[in-house]
């Protein structure tokens, strides 16, 4: 399953987005798309001819082109398994995870970019060491990179660091990270009452229509803090689902609480405003 889509299968974002253009001027991009689908077109003989200060050097369009390659239907983990072997022939896998812990902060961000693109599982553990690294630039790589990477250990460090990572920001990495499973577990149990935001915002931002019914339930019940409500209502007009209308109705209309009331009617209106649309 594409770490980017760990949903119920209602989330309509697209699997491969279009590269951005400074993908184009890379010559070391450009080398490393030739060898990777070479490589998972099943050559397992295939080598990049490039080193690991090259794609250090330019990680953002050489991160964006193994993302693009891996996010292609049907590639699958088989597909990441061909990526990681490819890096491990070329003699740049363990490079990449050296230098994660790098002296250079420029170095650790993008060593963490790499790794999380070609899907280096093994990588996670000194990623969210890099959580709390002096340097801002390189911790929110690791937040980004966590999200990419997913699974219940990503899920856990980022979780683990909440206090520390901006709620939008963090919420964002979850949606990528977090399975069904996660959400559900996080949304039963939260640690605190931020991790119950980041957790509600990260259902809406996985457009998560399933989540519907007990994102309601959270914003009509009191004993939940105000800011929870106020996220769930956030979260349903993120969603967008006309199943929403109803309850946030209501809300907009009775809650003695005038931020959670004016939450649930900006949301209200904004579920009205797209089914007019539509």
């Amino acid at each position: 399953m594409d770490p980017s889509l760990r949903s119920n299968g209602s989330n309509t974002r697209p699997a491969i987005s279009a590269p951005n253009r400074a993908v184009g001027r890379s010559k070391v991009a450009g080398r490393v798309d030739r060898v990777l689908n070479t490589a998972l077109a099943g050559e397992r003989a295939a080598v990049l001819n490039a080193t690991a200060a090259e794609l250090l050097a330019d990680s953002q369009p050489v991160a964006r082109l193994i993302e693009i390659a891996l996010g292609r239907p049907g590639v699958g983990v088989i597909g990441h398994w061909m990526v990681q072997e490819l890096f491990r022939r070329s003699n740049l896998y363990d490079e990449l995870m050296n230098a994660l812990v790098s002296s250079n902060p420029a170095t650790r961000a993008a060593a963490a970019r790499l790794c999380a693109a070609a899907r280096m599982t093994d990588s996670v553990l000194w990623i969210g060491d890099l959580l709390d690294d002096p340097k801002p630039p390189v911790r929110e790589a690791a937040v980004r990179s966590l999200g990419q990477l997913g699974g219940r250990r990503a899920v856990e460090l980022l979780m683990a660091s909440s206090e520390r990572i901006p709620v939008y920001r963090l919420a964002i990495a979850l949606a990528r990270a977090a399975s069904d499973v996660d959400i559900e577990a996080l949304m039963r149990q939260p640690a605190s009452e931020r991790a119950a935001v980041v957790t509600v915002l990260a259902c809406g931002l996985r457009r998560d229509v399933l989540r519907v019914s007990p994102l309601l339930g959270i914003a009509h019940d009191r004993r939940w803090p105000k800011r929870v409500r106020v996220a769930a209502c956030k979260a349903l007009a993120t969603i967008g689902d006309r199943a929403g209308v109803g309850g946030l109705s209501r809300l907009a209309e009775s809650d003695p609480d005038p931020v959670v009331k004016t939450a649930a009617d900006r949301a209200h209106r904004r579920l009205v405003r797209r089914a007019v649309a539509k």
